[in-house]
């Protein structure tokens, strides 16, 4: 069994096929021409952040992207919010992200319906409006910069895992194929993921809205809002700028539900621009324009075996509140700490199941927000319109359904299930707290360790015997846990994985044996080095 808070005790992967090695030897492989850790297929956001995540950890890693080698202009996202912010604070990347975008403190979801950020628990107290693409650059560059390897033009044809891993057939830009090796595959590419069909996952689901236009436009009028969204009668728009000149409209129109292959001109996107909005701030020069259809539909499984899904491959859903991208995101700082610690062999690859159960039920329930936004937006009937004005007012006027409100559209309120009987803050997002040292706790993270904080004023690890480190049958040295001291007077000691939640916490003083079994629980029996002291693990 598992954990559910990414707690292995120590049994088989039952969701392998037969074998819990993590070597990729005794397969036939023959016509294979690569071997690496991980492949990961997809190289949106998800994808990027996973295999920056496993390139600085050291874990090889492969990103296989049927598109050609460029940044797309054309982003589907232009939000990140605080709980994405706060993970790319901790791969060191959301200070140049603040300083490319703009913030916006008051998200409006629709019509009176709006979310006020400034109070947020976070040191994002905002949104960051940018393009997708821009993200995708700093992840980009980073996993380059770490070492990830890139096939641009490569389309994945297939896979076969087996007891030992999992081999991928490959076909480039030229025709030729090719079959790669690896002991975990991530299938981040998307709605239509080549990765979740060719494992034989159905993707149930339903269109929610159809004929959505899209449109970048120039706009001869520039809104009185950062961010511009409405739905009046039986239409709704969306304008967000990319900062290039040029803004992305989405938008709907009850009365016009037809093919996505239907053809679309600028006088249509006006024109429904004009009925949610008012006016249609004199567009022209539109560079690209395009139907598409709203889905929610959600994977049954994020694993199976050797193969997970992330992002959009996993679930999609209906772009109300900006969580798409965001989701994907938190989808792979869950994933990639988890993948690092079975493959160098510190954790049991049982650990890999908690990624279901920790991101299975986030998906469900943005599924279940975003697309009740959308739905209230549509409102036509009186009942539904009541329920919309209700809920408007609830979270407008009601201190609790206004603070949950935004902390499940900002991700900062979702916490992972726990083992019965942990501390309550097992499974939680910690915030980003003062160290005694001067840093913050995100900055502490950018190691990609777990973090122990201690009470300020304790030793920060315990002198073993002398005779310890020599103890015959010790695994060799690892570095993978950061310690520290609150800098407040906080008299917990807690344990912080690699993805900013809580693993463990006492508010008693530990006794040395009970510290050193959690940490064993969690980083594997290791010897952990710091500032010339040295802490056993058993």
């Amino acid at each position: 069994m598992t954990g559910t808070n990414g707690n292995p005790t120590g049994t088989t992967d039952t969701t392998s096929t037969t074998s819990t090695t993590d070597n990729l030897g005794t397969a036939d492989t023959t016509g294979t021409t690569d071997h690496t850790g991980v492949i990961v297929v997809g190289s949106g956001p998800t994808g990027l952040l996973l295999a920056g995540d496993l390139a600085t950890a050291g874990i090889p890693v492969t990103v296989l992207e049927k598109r050609p080698r460029k940044i797309s202009n054309l982003s589907r996202a232009f939000a990140l919010h605080a709980r994405s912010l706060e993970q790319l604070d901790a791969r060191g990347l959301a200070d140049e992200l603040e300083a490319t975008g703009r913030t916006l403190d008051r998200l409006r979801l629709f019509g009176r319906l709006s979310i006020d950020l400034t109070d947020l628990p976070s040191r994002f107290n905002h949104v960051l409006v940018l393009p997708q693409y821009e993200v995708e650059k700093a992840l980009a560059r980073r996993a380059v910069e770490a070492g990830a390897g890139f096939r641009y033009d490569t389309e994945m044809t297939g896979l076969v895992q087996d007891a030992d891993g999992v081999t991928v057939g490959a076909r480039g830009a030229d025709g030729r194929t090719e079959s790669l090796r690896a002991a975990y595959v991530v299938g981040a590419d998307g709605m239509r993921s080549a990765v979740r069909g060719a494992i034989g996952l159905p993707f149930p689901g339903k269109s929610v809205i159809r004929s959505v236009v899209l449109a970048d436009v120039k706009l001869a009028e520039q809104p009185d809002e950062l961010l511009t969204v409405s739905a009046v009668g039986d239409a709704f728009a969306f304008l967000a700028p990319f900062g290039d000149g040029y803004y992305r409209v989405i938008g709907w129109h009850r009365g016009r539900d037809v093919p996505d292959t239907e053809p679309l001109d600028l006088a249509e996107v006006k024109e429904i621009t004009r009925r949610a909005l008012g006016h249609d701030y004199g567009m022209h020069d539109a560079r690209w324009m395009s139907r598409f259809h709203s889905d929610e539909r959600q994977a049954p499984a994020y694993r199976v075996g050797r193969v997970f899904l992330a992002g959009d491959a996993a679930h999609v859903h209906t772009p109300a509140g900006g969580q798409g991208m965001n989701t994907g995101l938190q989808d792979a700082a869950n994933l990639s700490w988890k993948l690092v610690s079975v493959l160098a062999g510190h954790a049991d690859p049982a650990l890999l199941d908690t990624y279901q159960a920790e991101r299975h039920p986030v998906g469900k329930a943005v599924l279940r927000s975003s697309g009740g936004l959308v739905r209230l937006a549509m409102a036509k009937r009186p009942w539904t319109r009541a329920a919309r004005a209700a809920l408007t007012g609830l979270v407008s006027h009601v201190g609790p359904a206004r603070r949950k409100a935004t902390a499940q559209v900002t991700g900062i309120g979702y916490r992972y299930p726990a083992p019965c009987g942990t501390h309550p803050l097992t499974g939680t997002r910690v915030p980003d707290v003062r160290l005694a040292d001067g840093t913050r706790l995100y900055e502490a993270l950018r190691d990609g360790h777990f973090v122990l904080i201690t009470p300020a004023h304790e030793p920060l690890v315990q002198e073993p015997p002398a005779q310890a480190s020599s103890a015959p049958g010790l695994p060799p040295h690892s570095d993978r846990l950061t310690t520290a001291h609150w800098a407040s007077a906080r008299r917990t000691t807690l344990l912080v994985r690699p993805d900013g939640y809580a693993a463990w916490a006492t508010d008693a003083t530990p006794a040395p044996e009970a510290l050193h079994s959690a940490l064993a629980t969690y980083l594997g029996p290791t010897l952990v080095r710091r500032s010339g002291r040295e802490l056993l693990t058993k």
